[in-house]
């Protein structure tokens, strides 16, 4: 899997827990198993953090997200606004970026890994307790303060090789309502993305349009796959 396609990546058994972790691990799957089935959509700031083990950098983007959910259709637009602006939108199986600085939009073919994407995208929103405990192995890791929230520290490890292949292991940090504020992606390479939502907003019914790439006329269309 390419970095870009990696990045976007970005449940019955449960892993062996302490009598203490096993209270906190059980409040935290019935809070996402309540709020999953209400979940449509979702706006918030992001801030991403990307470490890349090969050469020890660790870089910073900050931006906005918003993400819909209509059925199994899954849509996302993230506005990054520094380092450098770049916008980010997923459709369906295709993935476009977007330059505004040259004017040039990147469009990708998301293909055979269009549901490791929705994977990703779909950690702690709108996924059950029990669609996650199904997928991952599932630790509690205590309770941590994110942005000044309480939340609980889940400790997931992919049961499907196909997903093992990608990603080693990731954390989610979940409030008591049964949603993430920070997602945290390991990566068999060594490299890790860490996600963090603030000002996070819930089903506010954004129109389509919120998720449209706003394009000039004459920009550039590339095709990196090809």
């Amino acid at each position: 899997m390419t970095r870009f396609s990696r990045l976007v990546l970005a449940s019955s058994l449960l892993a062996p827990f302490s009598l203490s972790e096993a209270a906190s691990l059980e409040q935290v799957l019935a809070a996402m198993n309540k709020s999953a089935p209400s979940f449509r959509d979702m706006s918030a700031r992001l801030t991403r953090v990307e470490h890349t083990a090969v050469i020890n950098d660790t870089s910073r983007a900050a931006g906005v997200v918003r993400m819909k959910r209509t059925g199994k259709e899954v849509r996302l637009l993230i506005e990054f606004t520094e380092p450098d602006p770049v916008t980010v939108a997923f459709e369906k199986a295709t993935a476009r970026r977007y330059y505004p600085k040259i004017q040039t939009v990147q469009v990708f073919d998301l293909g055979k890994h269009r549901s490791l994407v929705d994977q990703f995208l779909l950690l702690g929103f709108g996924t059950s307790g029990v669609e996650l405990a199904r997928s991952y192995a599932i630790k509690a890791g205590g309770e941590e303060s994110v942005g000044g929230a309480a939340t609980t520290r889940l400790e997931l490890l992919p049961k499907t090789a196909g997903v093992k292949e990608h990603l080693s292991r990731a954390e989610l940090w979940v409030t008591a309502e049964g949603y993430p504020l920070q997602q945290k992606f390991y990566f068999p390479s060594g490299d890790y993305t860490l996600v963090t939502y603030q000002e996070l907003r819930l089903n506010a019914d954004l129109p389509d349009a919120a998720f449209r790439l706003s394009l000039p006329k004459g920009v550039k269309i590339e095709y990196p796959q090809k």
